[in-house]
């Protein structure tokens, strides 16, 4: 059994690992951040902050004073950061749990899907290590539809493409939970955790639940694949054409769901509803 005091979350801005955080923190667990502009992150009193960066050894290796172990969200690096980070995190900590993606396959040598080349460049030199591993691979965020609030504060109107996609996207704060067991019981060493929320929602209705979310009605508009692009400036425009062309296929087979969260962590995932209600204020 390893005793767990100590976690150091790398990602502690974003969405998932200020969850991670946060979750921990709340369980009585001391919680150390990684992050490069300390003053600007946004976590709760008793989490401690430092400054640091995974591509500036001598931060992360000071950040890994003391550590028991580590959860990780990747910021797709080079493979020969990938191999350095995991070197200097297996030198002070015994756990790790790694936030990839579902567009990983463990049957294929040569990943043939970007995103999941990008995820298995982390994966490979973390099973090679001396850590005890788990790996989240989510199929779908919640929070990526985020990218509709620009819209939405404006007016009424959410043009996108491919509004019949239907997909199983999570709450971050499911993922959070599925990473604090995992970073903090035994059991989980060597999983690779399917991760969905509870059931297959179309973009057209991810839209309607936001606006019951505010109290109002929304429309999706259908546009093109390219003119969509457009309307994706937060991921580069091959990336972004990437996730469309994935869109696409969930429109004749939609996501299907797993039950993961519920067998983990003891509760169900969930639903997008709920997801919208809280976060209703980040559309307003």
């Amino acid at each position: 059994m390893v005793d767990v005091d100590k976690v150091l979350v790398i990602g502690a801005t974003g969405h998932v690992g200020g969850q991670v955080a946060a979750q921990l923190a709340a369980g009585g667990t001391r919680v150390r951040a990684l992050a490069r502009h300390p003053r600007a992150a946004s976590l709760p009193p008793d989490v401690e902050v430092v400054q640091g960066d995974l591509t500036a050894h001598d931060t992360l290796d000071s950040a890994l004073d003391g550590i028991d172990a580590v959860y990780l969200t990747w910021p797709m690096l080079s493979a020969e950061i990938a191999e350095s980070v995991v070197a200097r995190i297996a030198a002070h900590a015994r756990r790790i749990v790694l936030l990839s993606s579902g567009a990983v396959r463990d049957d294929l040598d040569e990943q043939d899907h970007p995103i999941g080349r990008a995820h298995a460049l982390i994966e490979k030199p973390i099973i090679e290590s001396t850590l005890e591993w788990t790996f989240l691979r989510p199929s779908g965020f919640a929070t990526n539809t985020l990218e509709w609030a620009p819209q939405i504060r404006v007016g009424d109107v959410v043009r996108g493409a491919y509004g019949a996609a239907s997909m199983t996207l999570l709450h971050e704060a499911d993922i959070a939970a599925v990473a604090v067991r995992a970073l903090t019981t035994d059991g989980h060493a060597g999983a690779r955790y399917a991760l969905t929320g509870p059931a297959p929602l179309s973009r057209i209705d991810q839209v309607e639940a936001i606006g019951a979310a505010l109290g109002r009605t929304l429309i999706w508009e259908e546009i093109s694949p390219e003119a969509a692009v457009e309307h994706m400036g937060w991921l580069p425009p091959d990336i972004a054409r990437v996730v469309l062309s994935g869109l696409a296929g969930l429109v004749d087979t939609p996501g299907s769901a797993t039950s993961t969260v519920r067998e983990v962590t003891g509760s169900p995932a969930r639903d997008y509803r709920r997801w919208a209600a809280d976060h209703a204020a980040d559309f307003a």
